[in-house]
């Protein structure tokens, strides 16, 4: 993105954020981020500190140098978070944009947070009337007093399920289940990860993924090409397959479907993002039974944006450039910072 992003519309500002939760300024040096299976990028603390306006100051961005002198940087007319999981995908950046009163694009609050918690999203999409896949929400203290229950209700799930944190992303912390082997392990990995854990029957059929941006100028939401994600020899998305280009998937975008189901995917996209309160933009995955069912997996208010990533695929396959998506998508955080 920071590769693709219109400079000769933006000014860019790069903020890293360390491990220890720094924002640390970054070089401006799309190389430096490239996504390398070996070795994946990090932001380290190189000693700067960015300092972010104050509401009842001006818009100015300044950085702290490591010798205590302070730049002036620009003054922000909007920020762009490009975060996954806790803390940027939950509310909590979007909260603290709020309260220094600095227009961002993304999400908001209410629904990063209900999207993150997948026990809440099927909360929200089931009181919508749209269908989500079969599951049990089981907590720590439950499968620490109680482990014979919580076996035998997943037991019902059927002979194969997935287990996976209720607030994690990029399928961090998700093991499949054949039988019962290994439940123990992986609840054990997926706790690791949160507090709160889905247990879900596996749903036969074609994983379907649908683009949704917010509508501009009081518009509906709208709804890109439907993309599919075909597994050749993995048992499900996973990380490596998301974000490294992994053998044993394959996207494709559009994906072979008639117009009908096309239509339909779109609109049931379109319900589920209102049904959480969708602001800026999400990815709405589905599967597609053998009957024409369509269940919502999840939905994910920052999705991949590197070049294999599904939501990006699915946009240019609609018709629009990756730059002219991440314009789309700035501009829609200005208007709602207007608002």
């Amino acid at each position: 993105m920071l590769a693709a992003i219109d400079r000769e519309r933006y000014s860019v500002i790069p903020v890293g954020i360390t491990r220890d939760g720094a924002f640390v300024l970054e070089e401006d040096d799309p190389a430096k981020f490239a996504l390398d299976a070996e070795r994946l990028p990090e932001v380290v603390d190189n000693g700067t500190r960015v300092r972010w306006p104050e509401p009842a100051g001006d818009r100015m961005l300044r950085v702290a140098a490591p010798d205590g002198s302070t730049v002036d940087l620009g003054e922000v007319d909007a920020v762009l978070p490009l975060l996954h999981g806790l803390h940027g995908e939950d509310g909590a950046i979007q909260g603290f944009f709020d309260v220094i009163e600095l227009p961002y694009a993304g999400g908001g609050i209410l629904d990063s947070a209900v999207c993150l918690d997948k026990h809440f999203t099927k909360l929200a999409l089931r009181a919508a009337g749209i269908a989500v896949s079969p599951g049990i929400t089981v907590r720590r203290s439950e499968w620490e007093t109680e482990p014979e229950k919580v076996r035998r209700s997943i037991g019902e799930l059927g002979s194969v399920v997935f287990v996976k944190p209720a607030s994690a992303g990029s399928s961090v912390g998700v093991s499949r289940v054949d039988d019962g082997a290994g439940l123990d392990e992986a609840l054990g990995v997926a706790f690791a990860e949160d507090d709160k854990v889905l247990v879900e029957s596996r749903v036969a059929g074609r994983e379907i993924e649908v683009g949704v941006l917010a509508g501009r100028h009081g518009e509906r939401a709208r709804a890109s090409l439907p993309g599919e994600v075909v597994l050749t020899s993995r048992s499900f998305y996973d990380f490596e397959g998301k974000y490294l280009g992994g053998d044993g998937v394959d996207i494709v975008c559009p994906a072979e479907i008639d117009e009908e189901l096309t239509a339909r995917l779109g609109e049931t996209a379109v319900r589920a993002f209102e049904a959480v309160d969708g602001r800026g933009l999400a990815r709405v995955d589905f599967f597609v039974t053998p009957e024409g069912e369509l269940i919502v997996n999840e939905l994910n208010t920052m999705p991949g944006f590197t070049p294999i990533s599904m939501f990006p695929k699915c946009w240019i396959a609609s018709g629009m450039t990756y730059s002219e998506l991440i314009t789309e998508l700035i501009e829609a955080g200005l208007e709602s910072g207007r608002n």
